[in-house]
């Protein structure tokens, strides 16, 4: 009686075991964004015209891990950003030497840290973290969003500049639209 419970006892494990890696092998694996340098963004963007979203952030800064871990992590945000832009992922911090729109830019020493200087310029001089830079298909500066964003704050957001809202709407007019779109789903 002992030996069949425990053969009955393996079958039911087994069994369920099996069931279960199943599951797992039929899952789809769950959408990343596919970040990029600001030099791969480029080059595709010259061959296939698309906006940039650089996401600007610096190994210390905790709201950046946030938002890579709330906001980026989503899987609907995920798909948005690969479909629409080209990401980028760019440490503020870094050292090495970057050629965008035909100049160059390095590393600038600041104290015990420093930054890089496409950082600061296109935050536009003002070095805060996170902060999402927004760039057409030209590369020219769209807009900077400073700060941690929900993914249902970023998902707006991003819609604004995605479907060139911002060239027609103001954001205050497109926020208001897009809650009402919201209310009536």
């Amino acid at each position: 009686m002992k030996k069949f419970s425990i053969i009955i006892g393996l079958l039911f494990l087994s069994v369920f075991g099996v069931q279960a890696q199943l599951t797992i092998k039929g899952a789809q694996p769950p959408v990343k964004i596919q970040w990029m340098s600001l030099e791969e963004a480029m080059e595709k963007s010259a061959n296939e015209p698309k906006k940039i979203i650089v996401d600007v952030y610096t190994s210390w800064c905790k709201w950046c891990d946030k938002m890579e871990e709330i906001t980026f992590s989503d899987p609907k945000i995920a798909q948005y950003i690969n479909e629409n832009f080209y990401p980028v992922k760019f440490d503020a911090e870094q050292t090495k030497e970057i050629q965008f729109k035909d100049k160059n830019y390095g590393y600038s020493k600041n104290g015990k840290r420093g930054y890089h200087d496409l950082a600061k310029e296109l935050m536009g001089g003002r070095l805060s973290f996170p902060t999402v830079v927004f760039l057409d298909e030209e590369q020219n500066l769209i807009q900077c969003v400073v700060g941690f964003k929900t993914p249902k704050q970023f998902e707006q957001i991003s819609s604004y500049f995605a479907d060139d809202h911002y060239r027609k709407v103001p954001w205050s007019s497109f926020q208001e639209m897009y809650q009402q779109v919201e209310e009536d789903r």
